[in-house]
C-alpha cells in the first residue's frame, strides 16, 4: 500500500517539477565526499517521474568519473555497461514492464559493481534507519547482497524527494541501509 500511495503522488509530478527536482539533486550529490573522491560510480536512468538523474550522471562524467549503469537481465538481476553520454544509450522495452533507457555498449556482468566506490540507488522512500523502500523486483536487493559477499563496500545513497523520507518503512531480513538520502533539500546520512 506503501509503494502505492509513494507512486500515486509521484505520478501526480509535473515535468518541469521532475526537471526542476533533477537539478537540484545533482548539485546537492555532487557535494558529497563520496562522489567528489569517487573514480567509478553505479548508477541508473530515471524514468518517468523518478527524481531526475540524467543532470547528475552528465556531470560525473565531466568529472572523469567511470559511470556504470544497469542493465535489466530477464531474472530481474543486474549486468551492467559504461555511460559515455546520451548517445550510449538505448531504449529498452522488458516485456509487461516499464522501458528503461540502458546502455547500448558492451555488457560488463553482473560483479562490475563491485569496482564502484559509490552506488546510487533508486527507491520510493527511506526511514530514519536507512532502510530503502524499492519497487519491489529485487534487483537492487541481489547487487547489495552481491557487494557484501564480496566484501565490497561503497556507500550506498538513495535519490529521493523530500516527502518521501519516511519515519519507517516494511523491512526484511535481507534488506540493507544505505549510507545516505539525497534529497532537493539537502543530505542526510546515516550510520
Amino acid at each position: 500500500m506503501l509503494r502505492r500511495d509513494l507512486l500515486a503522488v509521484r505520478n501526480g509530478l509535473t515535468a518541469g517539477d521532475v526537471r526542476k527536482t533533477a537539478e537540484e539533486l545533482a548539485l546537492r550529490a555532487l557535494e558529497l565526499p563520496e562522489l567528489a573522491h569517487a573514480s567509478t560510480v553505479a548508477a541508473y536512468v530515471s524514468v518517468g517521474s523518478e527524481p531526475g538523474t540524467r543532470a547528475l550522471l552528465d556531470a560525473l562524467l565531466a568529472r572523469g568519473v567511470r559511470v556504470l549503469l544497469p542493465v535489466l537481465m530477464a531474472d530481474n538481476d543486474l549486468d551492467w555497461g559504461a555511460y559515455t553520454g546520451e548517445e550510449s544509450l538505448a531504449r529498452v522495452q522488458h516485456g509487461g514492464k516499464m522501458a528503461l533507457l540502458e546502455p547500448a555498449g558492451d555488457r560488463l556482468g553482473p560483479e562490475a559493481v563491485r569496482d564502484a566506490d559509490v552506488v546510487l540507488l533508486p527507491g520510493l522512500a527511506v526511514d530514519a534507519r536507512g532502510m530503502r523502500l524499492g519497487r519491489g523486483g529485487g534487483s537492487y536487493d541481489r547487487v547489495l547482497a552481491r557487494l557484501e559477499r564480496a566484501g565490497a563496500d561503497p556507500a550506498l545513497v538513495v535519490l529521493l524527494y523530500d516527502a518521501e523520507v519516511v519515519e519507517r518503512v516494511p523491512a526484511e531480513a535481507h534488506d540493507r541501509p544505505v549510507h545516505a538520502v539525497v534529497t532537493p533539500s539537502g543530505v542526510r546520512r546515516f550510520r
